[in-house]
């Protein structure tokens, strides 16, 4: 993942810290399953937890993501929404001011993405120590993890999939 450094007064890597991505594909109200896109950080920026946590909403302000339970539909947004997501050949590609992350997606996440045509994505403010890049998470860990709490403090946004074939 990488964040190349803001202009002058923005948010800087060193003020978040370490990023991930993390995506699983879970039933979604309808009975059919959705892909989940994650993206959040270790907690480990310059100037401790609670400065992670206002850098993350900074990010995320910068992205023109409210914070808070309400998902913006990028597709209703227009062409010139901020966060765009490709996915392709078992990759998503997620970019966002000041940030682009790769996901190495499994097929099950792939199919839900194609099916529905969109990712449910979530920029969380909350930091998740306890699940560094390349770690095994389980359902359970996931499920403690995407609380109330977390949701409430967290961005989301319905993104549409594109391709690069557009």
């Amino acid at each position: 993942m990488t964040s190349p450094q803001a202009a002058q007064g923005g948010t800087r890597q060193r003020d978040f810290g370490t990023l991930t991505v993390l995506g699983w594909a879970g039933e979604y109200g309808d009975g059919r399953d959705m892909a989940f896109l994650l993206v959040y950080s270790l907690g480990d920026g310059a100037g401790g937890r609670e400065a992670t946590v206002a850098a993350m909403r900074r990010l995320a302000e910068e992205a023109g993501l409210p914070v808070g339970t309400e998902a913006v539909d990028a597709a209703a947004a227009g062409r010139r929404f901020p966060v765009t997501l490709i996915v392709e050949g078992g990759q998503a590609a997620l970019t966002m001011p000041k940030l682009t992350a790769q996901y190495p997606a499994p097929p099950e996440w792939v199919a839900a993405a194609r099916e529905r045509g969109r990712v449910y994505f979530m920029l969380a403010t909350t930091p998740w120590p306890q699940a560094p890049s390349g770690a095994a998470v389980g359902e359970q860990a996931l499920r403690e993890y995407v609380s109330e709490e977390m949701m409430s403090s967290a961005a989301h946004c319905l993104l549409p999939v594109r391709t690069l074939a557009g």
